[in-house]
């Protein structure tokens, strides 16, 4: 119970130390900080138990998932980290018996915890001064499968169901990739359908980030595999940046895309 508390606690203090430095310190007046944001890594059991998962095979599907701390050498010595993480399961189309007219297979996923503040609501992330969401990225199990993943965000916006989906493209199989998504690009969706009216992202109280993998959506089965090392927040230059450094180095176990 202590624990919990402590947790909360320390989520409230965040929420303290933010407001102070907006309004007491005038942070603000200086403008927004562009500079580069890790708002995830996924090297610990500490980092992976952040997250949730979820599939179709909660509610009478076929398909499993897990998220996993992977410490396989060939994995994760190329971008010189101890550990990452591992997002893999089978994707099935198919359901459990008697629940063929009822729910609709084929998704796997996972996001971060709701993170409670115990007197200020929920802790959100702001990326109202970045242009580009950030991901370290490993695909890897069945090829098939390696063009059905999404990331999805969800905001403390007006419509509390709304989720901001963009395809993830991937130029190498089993090499780590660095991929920097424009937050303009993404689609705003609700129950799983593109909306007709597409609005700005209201970017300054992020909720949740994640990935899921659609086989429905394609008709792709198979197992997959994902390696997550990091998300995090950017900007055009560090994108640049990112990709000159790459290509000075010519470095054949990391490879950086934008979109």
């Amino acid at each position: 119970m202590s624990s919990h508390l402590s947790k909360y606690l320390q989520r409230s203090a965040q929420v303290i130390s933010k407001s102070f430095e907006n309004i007491v310190l005038m942070k603000g007046a200086e403008g927004p900080a562009r500079a580069p944001k890790t708002l995830y890594t996924f090297n610990s059991s500490e980092d992976i138990q952040q997250f949730a998962t979820g599939c179709d095979g909660d509610i009478g599907g076929l398909s499993t998932v897990n998220l996993d701390l992977d410490t396989r050498p060939e994995v994760t010595e190329p971008i010189g980290k101890q550990a990452t993480g591992l997002f893999w399961g089978d994707m099935r189309l198919q359901v459990k018996p008697g629940f063929e007219s009822k729910i609709r297979g084929g998704y796997a996923g996972f996001r971060n915890k709701t993170r409670p503040a115990f007197l200020f609501g929920n802790l959100t992330d702001d990326a109202s001064a970045h242009e580009y969401l950030a991901l370290r990225l490993r695909a890897a199990g069945d090829p098939k499968t390696h063009n059905s993943y999404f990331v999805n965000v969800q905001t403390d916006g007006p419509v509390s169901t709304d989720l901001w989906q963009h395809r993830i493209y991937f130029r190498k199989k089993e090499a780590w990739e660095d991929i920097f998504i424009p937050f303009n690009n993404f689609i705003r969706t609700n129950a799983g359908e593109m909306s007709q009216t597409q609005i700005k992202m209201h970017r300054e109280r992020i909720k949740s980030i994640g990935i899921s993998i659609l086989g429905g959506n394609s008709g792709v089965e198979g197992k997959y595999e994902l390696g997550i090392d990091s998300i995090g927040l950017v900007n055009e230059e560090d994108v640049v940046d990112t990709l000159s450094h790459l290509e000075s180095e010519k470095d054949s176990s990391k490879e950086a895309t934008s979109w």
